[in-house]
């Protein structure tokens, strides 16, 4: 794993080489969360009341500074892996002496930190400015672990949807579909505790939840109880979609054609 271990170095310290570019990047959420805050202001203001479904306005503000921060840090693998089968570099990555998946892994993880990192600090800047401290400093120590599951989770559906680029090059219907099912089941623009009974189960039972909503949860409602349970459910699906990725892998290979230089 050494190997791997220096591509995610280098990766990161490359990352750092236009700060310009990383700050300007993370200046992108702001105007989503301030976008949220009005929204949600007039939301619960309209109600008269304090707190629904067990959210205030500041949990949920916090929610979303989460969520954020997961969907624009994540790594976009599927685009990369598609523009090196566009453009013939795949050949060049399939003949280096590394597994495939674990070089673009490396490489998407030393990416995302930073940009992570950048994100919170100005999402969340914004957000403590608006409605105050985080619910609670456990959270914090709590949600980075889940973090890492919820990219690792992304990493996997992005890679596998990258692969069909093996086989039908031009993958952005698939990407659209994926994104907008995050959105809807992931509780990226609304969380999970607003939606109706029966439509809380579906999502739940699908990977997308595990993937924005329940880290941001555990943030805004940290509990042991809590904590187990989503790392638990990112493990089963990261078992499920890592085997998934695996075959997938060895069976698109055979399909791929190799075009440009």
């Amino acid at each position: 794993m050494k190997k791997y271990w220096f591509i995610f170095q280098t990766q990161l310290i490359n990352s750092l080489a236009y700060p310009g570019e990383l700050i300007g990047r993370a200046l992108t959420i702001l105007p989503f969360m301030w976008i949220f805050y009005q929204l949600w202001s007039v939301t619960f203001a309209s109600t008269g009341q304090t707190e629904m479904n067990g959210l205030t306005l500041k949990m949920t503000m916090w929610y979303f500074v989460v969520t954020e921060v997961i969907e624009i840090s994540r790594p976009r693998v599927g685009n990369t892996i598609s523009e090196t089968v566009r453009d013939g570099s795949i050949a060049y990555l399939l003949s280096k002496p590394y597994n495939f998946m674990l070089y673009h892994y490396a490489t998407a993880m030393g990416g995302t930190i930073f940009h992570a990192l950048f994100n919170i600090l100005f999402g969340g800047g914004l957000i403590w400015w608006l409605v105050g401290a985080p619910p609670s400093l456990m959270g914090v120590a709590m949600v980075l672990p889940a973090l890492l599951g919820a990219w690792a989770l992304h990493f996997c559906i992005a890679a596998l949807i990258g692969l069909l680029a093996f086989i039908v090059e031009d993958i952005s219907a698939f990407l659209w579909i994926f994104q907008k099912a995050a959105f809807v089941f992931g509780g990226l623009l609304i969380p999970l505790d607003f939606y109706p009974g029966w439509m809380r189960t579906i999502a739940n039972f699908l990977p997308f939840a595990s993937l924005s909503y329940a880290p941001a949860r555990l943030f805004i409602s940290p509990s042991p109880q809590a904590f187990f349970a989503v790392i638990g459910q990112q493990i089963l699906w990261l078992g499920i979609l890592g085997l998934a990725l695996t075959f997938f892998y060895h069976r698109a290979v055979r399909f791929l054609t190799i075009n440009g230089g």
